[in-house]
């Protein structure tokens, strides 16, 4: 059993490879061995999470998930620890295997209640599996009721009952700690997967999941890039930020800082409002210049941030001539309106031109053409949908942001909380991809990269810190 943590990569399998990967492991093995192996990784971490538990409820659902926990209880009450099962179904109607667990509790002696036992304090979450499609009803969702009016710990097995294993969509259950079994799911790491699953463990029950099989992955740390000693600033890469309209100077100038935080070489601030320049005595590093005087095609350009309306005059040739170029904010709202300058896009790629797109659900959605609910509905399908279509990489934002490639497995960020939920953090992170850009990094590695660390600087924040963007660009370099 492992801890998933953020400093290494986790490959992630979807419920359909999960299927797979468990008929020809069941097959491989004596009937029921796997339920077994199940109901001792969950005992086991059950038994290490809360080993002083006075009283621990597992609620069992009527499928295979049910079967799980009704192995734990089996064996939890064979260590002496006080269990009762409660059991949202029929059990006359329990599949093959959990109908054996459920022969073999009753054989034991395993107290079965009608209602939850008053004052557990460790609850097993074994209501449903990997196949929850549809709300919660029911027995299950009165179950689901008193686990969220408990004040116990909750451990989910599989995943939270209600959470779709694929998308993170759902509600139902909010566990402390979840076991996934077989396989880790991307539903655990993205849209309401976080808040639903806390902590996750992992055991692949002996079975041994193909990486080939894999439907994304969950970042690792990037590398730590070497600076040589016989180096100079050009040897970083030249960054300009186009943006920062009236009234959203701000936006532009938090972009370039964190892009001189984060390394690059030179960072030039070229604001769509004259005025803007009263804010630059704040850094004298930046070097402000009109954006038509600079060679586009030379620089790493991060356009949009603080745009307006008046970044479309720019995109025509910012799309044309800029080599590396992160596309954000009302950068990607003008192309969004405009078919011509979608073209324009999807050119870029055949050109050799880098494109990394950074968009939150609502501008994936204009992006799209359809809405917020369908692309958090699927966020991988929806990041890989606008990958594909313009031809470069994709920054979906939000809770388990997705970073999308043609012919990449997709990642799922594992950085970031919600002190980022506050104005300007987004201009920030655009920053730091146009510096990580800038470096010569590829592509996709160079928003994984950037993306990775802009949520690590939050989950290292100090407590006693408000995290303001102009503060998180201050620190864009931190390790």
């Amino acid at each position: 059993m492992q801890k998933v943590t953020a400093d290494r990569s986790w490959r992630l399998h979807d419920v359909a490879a999960t299927r797979r990967i468990e008929q020809r492991a069941a097959a491989a093995l004596p009937p029921h061995t796997l339920m077994q192996r199940a109901g001792l990784a969950t005992a086991r971490l059950a038994l290490a999470l809360a080993p002083h538990a006075r009283q621990v409820w597992i609620a069992c659902g009527p499928g295979n998930n049910g079967g799980d926990g009704l192995e734990a209880a089996l064996l939890l009450r064979q260590w002496g620890k006080p269990v009762a099962v409660t059991i949202a179904g029929d059990p006359a109607r329990f599949p093959a295997d959990a109908a054996q667990a459920w022969r073999r509790c009753q054989a034991a002696g395993v107290p079965v209640l009608d209602e939850p036992p008053p004052g557990w304090d460790l609850c097993i979450d074994a209501l449903l599996g990997i196949g929850a499609a549809r709300p919660l009803q029911g027995a299950i969702a009165q179950a689901a009721s008193c686990i969220a009016a408990g004040h116990g710990l909750v451990l989910a097995v599989d995943v939270p009952s209600g959470l779709a294993a694929d998308t993170g969509q759902g509600d139902g259950v909010r566990a402390h700690h979840t076991l996934s079994l077989l396989t880790l799911k991307p539903g655990l790491f993205t849209a309401r997967g976080r808040d639903a699953a806390g902590q996750v463990w992992f055991d692949d029950l002996q079975a041994g999941a193909p990486p080939d099989l894999a439907c994304a992955e969950l970042s690792g740390p990037p590398a730590l890039g070497e600076r040589l000693h016989a180096s100079h600033k050009g040897s970083y890469g030249d960054v300009a930020i186009v943006g920062g309209a009236p009234g959203m100077a701000g936006a532009a100038v938090l972009a370039a800082a964190a892009a001189l935080t984060a390394g690059a070489g030179r960072v030039f601030l070229c604001p769509l409002d004259e005025r803007a320049g009263s804010l630059a005595p704040a850094w004298p590093d930046l070097m402000l210049r009109d954006w038509k005087s600079l060679p586009l095609q030379a620089v790493t350009v991060a356009c949009g941030c603080g745009g307006g309306e008046a970044v479309g005059a720019a995109l025509p040739a910012v799309l044309a001539r800029s080599q590396r170029l992160v596309l954000d904010a009302d950068g990607l709202n003008a192309v969004a309106a405009d078919p011509a300058l979608q073209q324009a896009l999807r050119e870029r790629a055949a050109r050799g031109q880098a494109t990394v797109l950074s968009p939150h659900p609502l501008e994936a959605a204009r992006l799209l053409g359809s809405d917020t609910g369908r692309v958090q509905a699927d966020r991988l399908r929806s990041a890989r949908e606008l990958a594909q279509r313009f031809d470069c990489t994709v920054v979906l934002k939000g809770s388990g942001s997705v970073v999308a490639a043609p012919g990449a497995l997709p990642r799922i960020n594992p950085t970031g909380n919600a002190r980022l939920a506050t104005a300007g953090t987004g201009d920030v992170l655009a920053g730091m991809l146009a510096a990580a850009l800038a470096s010569g990094t590829d592509a996709f590695e160079a928003a994984c990269a950037a993306v990775y660390r802009h949520g690590r600087l939050a989950d290292r924040w100090p407590a006693d810190r408000p995290l303001t963007a102009g503060a998180l660009a201050l620190r864009a370099n931190a390790p």
